[in-house]
């Protein structure tokens, strides 16, 4: 219970407090009372005025009116405007800015309107033209070189102004004298007319920094071996003796040598076979060089002339020397470059009998970039087109390159190896078609980039090491060197060489011999060593034992000489290869002694013939069998060695090479199908007595042993030179033991038939061995032995017109 001014049931003072409020009440003077009380009426009157109004509305005249928010002008904040709406209100950002998520949004909203950026929409001030971005915002200008077409700095798209391009050029002389003014979109430049130029070397410029001069002041090498002249549209150069721009008279002179088209020293007394030809090239060569005004040559025509020099030199295999192949291939090379920059098509390809080429030209100034691959049926280049052109600050004005292929240069070329210094055993052979490239540009003994060449094998064996060369002509007169080539990749069709230099090249295969083991080398000389036992006993024999002497034996007689002499000189000579002229005189000799021994088996054919066939008259007389024994083979050699004097000797034997050979096998072949014939008819002449109604049967008997007797020596000779064909050109091991042996076995066998086989001879040996045991009878065993073998030697030619052997 509470009660009026005193506590309350917890003894709390709350008429205390009451009471403090009256006595507050009672400060206030009557004025400040009837002052509160008209305040509080007014509270009390609007109180009872708005009271039944919806946010949003205010009540007047007991209505309720829309209250308009929008009235407050910072209601939104910055950059934004107020929407006042029926009973409530929203704000949106103004023009040129956007808020961050709502397009509308509240004064308690957290949203902020920031300026958009317009220069962002790409081209919104057209063509030509920048944008500046501004507060709300954005402003257009005209690019440098361009200006509005409402002249005015700054612009509006919407005011419908346009970019225009400023002619740089009409703005009077901006370049300068002995120039020209060129207008570009945006901008423009200056160039020097045709004639001068400027020293920093650069073609177009701006302002009058630089001056335009005279180009033969700048400079003074621009016609390098010529004059330089400013005329009307440009400059010329007129060309040094000796030296050509090709008929462009504003490209740089570049050397021309004529000299090469002097072939008389190097082709003898055959050089009219191309005389004419090389004519019409020094001609045009001459003509370039040497005239002021020259006149333009006919490309294609010099080609084919080209084409028909190299046909008849190479049919004629006149080029045998190193020296001849490189003074050839030096013209090669000189006629291509004067015929390239003339030929009319872009592209050309040419054959002959001994040719294949393809040549690719570009004219201008322009170079071209890129690699070029040209081809042709043995072998394929490649090669960047900027190396081929040369220094830019000397290009002629055109742009060459060129395929040639030889079809068959590798046969004289094949020879000349001393550039290539071979490891131990190691010798060469060129498996692949010779090729000469050239390009327009001269200097070409380093190259920026290396040219790649493939070349097809014409040997396509596997295991063998294939060396990419060219050919030097500035050592030892010509050979072949694999300096500043290398081999990028090589199987059994082709190989692929790549080269920092340009000449002609080739492939090398590179053999190895076979080293000869000594059970050979043991066969080799005790074989030839017996044989040559063999044959000098033979030759004791036939000559000082007189009973059987006849002209038969004077054959089988000069038959081992030769054979001794070649087997001796085989025996001594055959490997020494290291002094050229000594074994080229070795394989001759060989040449000659061996031929001679197949000569005088086929007089031994031809005797027997004339023993069966004729009656009267069988023999031959000396002088006749010498010239057919020895003559004949010498004129085979002497014709052989005038011919192609470096068929003999080769890197590994002193024999006859491959392209040689058959100066010895095909004689060799015809005496031996000579022989065969002879043969032939005799047994067949024979057989015809034989059966004969009163035979000689004792006579004719003789002749049919000494035909067995020949055909068993014809047998033993040929067989040796069925291997011996392949002996000096292979490396079977099998074939060199067969040609050993029976080589070795040829004059055994001789030995065998012509004396130990001959009754006649074994006495004859008896006797000798009964007159060096018994000395005490010397002179009567002398007397007897003469007067016996005297009277035997009566009896036979009574008899047979023969020994009895």
């Amino acid at each position: 219970m509470k009660s009026w001014g005193g506590k309350d049931e917890h003894g709390s003072s709350e008429g205390g407090r009451f009471s403090g409020c009256l006595d507050l009440f009672y400060l206030f003077t009557m004025a400040d009372k009837w002052t509160l009380l008209k305040l509080a009426f007014i509270l009390l009157l609007l109180t009872v005025q708005t009271k039944g109004c919806n946010d949003g509305f205010n009540k007047q005249n007991n209505e309720c009116v829309d209250d308009d928010e929008c009235a407050d002008n910072g209601l939104c904040g910055d950059n934004a405007k107020c929407f006042n709406t029926i009973g409530s209100y929203y704000c949106q950002c103004a023009e040129g800015f956007k808020s961050s998520r709502n397009e509308k949004f509240k004064a308690d909203s957290p949203e902020k309107c920031k300026d958009i950026d317009e220069c962002l929409t790409a081209s919104i001030c057209g063509p030509n033209a920048s944008c500046k971005n501004t507060i709300s915002s954005y402003i257009c200008f005209c690019n440098e070189g361009f200006v509005s077409s409402t002249r005015m700095e700054t612009f509006h798209p919407g005011n419908n102004a346009s970019c225009n391009d400023i002619n740089e050029c009409e703005e009077g002389s901006v370049c300068g004298p002995n120039s020209s003014c060129v207008n570009t979109h945006g901008s423009s430049y200056c160039k020097c007319n045709v004639g001068f130029g400027l020293r920093s070397g650069e073609l177009n410029y701006t302002g009058k920094v630089e001056q335009c001069e005279d180009v033969c002041k700048i400079d003074e090498t621009i016609c390098r071996n010529g004059t330089c002249s400013v005329e009307d549209g440009g400059h010329f150069c007129a060309c040094h003796a000796g030296f050509t721009n090709y008929g462009r008279r504003r490209s740089p002179c570049v050397e021309l040598d004529c000299d090469v088209f002097k072939v008389v020293d190097i082709l003898g007394e055959k050089h009219n076979i191309v005389q004419d030809h090389v004519k019409q090239l020094k001609e045009g060569c001459v003509d370039l060089s040497e005239s002021e005004d020259p006149k333009e040559l006919d490309g294609e025509h010099l080609l084919k002339v080209l084409q028909s020099i190299i046909d008849k030199l190479l049919s004629s295999e006149v080029l045998g020397d190193n020296r001849k192949v490189s003074t050839f291939l030096a013209l090669v090379e000189e006629a291509l470059r004067l015929s390239g920059p003339f030929v009319a098509t872009p592209g050309t390809k040419m054959s002959s009998s001994h040719t294949e080429l393809e040549l690719v030209v570009y004219n201008g100034s322009i170079i071209p970039q890129g690699r070029k691959k040209l081809s042709t049926k043995h072998a394929q280049l490649e090669v960047d087109m900027e190396v081929a052109a040369g220094d830019p600050s000397h290009h002629p004005g055109f742009t060459t390159v060129s395929l040639l292929t030889y079809s068959n240069l590798e046969k004289s070329a094949d020879d000349f190896f001393t550039g290539m210094k071979p490891h131990e055993n190691q010798s060469f052979k060129i498996n692949s078609k010779v090729v000469t490239v050239t390009v327009s540009n001269r200097d070409t003994n380093l190259l920026k980039e290396p040219v790649k060449i493939t070349m097809y094998h014409l040997e396509q064996s596997n295991g063998f090491l294939h060396t990419c060369v060219f050919w030097d002509s500035s050592e030892d007169g010509g050979t072949w060197s694999s300096r500043g080539c290398s081999t990028e990749e090589s199987n059994s069709e082709y190989t692929t060489c790549s080269c920092d230099h340009l000449s002609s090249f080739a492939v090398l295969m590179a053999l190895y011999e076979i080293e000869a083991p000594f059970e050979l080398q043991l066969v080799t000389w005790v074989g030839l060593s017996l044989s040559l036992i063999c044959l000098f006993i033979c030759i004791l024999t036939f000559s000082m034992i007189r009973s059987i002497q006849s002209p038969r034996t004077t054959i089988h007689l000069h038959l081992c000489i030769s054979l001794f002499i070649a087997n001796a000189i085989f025996l001594a000579g055959i490997s020494k290869t290291e002094n050229r002229v000594g074994c080229a005189v070795v394989a001759g000799l060989l040449h000659f002694f061996y031929l001679s021994a197949f000569c005088w088996m086929c007089l031994e054919g031809v005797q027997l013939f004339r023993m069966v066939v004729l009656v009267f008259n069988t023999h031959f007389k000396t002088i006749y069998m010498m010239a057919g024994g020895y003559g004949v083979p010498a004129v085979v050699v002497a014709i052989s060695a005038s011919v192609n004097s470096k068929g003999y000797g080769t890197n590994r034997y002193c024999w006859l090479n491959l392209s040689s050979i058959w100066s010895f096998f095909g004689p060799a072949c015809v005496i031996i199908l000579v022989n065969i014939l002879f043969f032939l008819i005799t047994a067949w002449k024979l057989a015809q007595k034989l059966t004969s109604l009163n035979p000689d049967l004792n006579n004719l008997q003789k002749i049919k042993a000494f035909i067995v007797t020949a055909v068993a020596q014809l047998c033993v000779l040929g067989t040796m030179w069925i291997f011996g064909c392949f002996q000096f050109e292979t490396n079977s091991i099998t074939i060199s033991y067969l040609f050993t042996i029976f080589g070795s076995l040829q004059g055994f066998m001789l030995f065998v038939m012509h004396c130990l086989f001959s009754k006649q001879v074994r006495d004859e040996y008896a006797n000798i061995l009964c007159g060096l045991s018994a000395p005490r009878k010397r002179k009567y065993s002398e007397f007897s032995f003469s007067h016996s073998s005297k009277a035997n030697a009566s009896k036979s030619t009574q008899d047979t017109g023969e020994s009895h052997i």
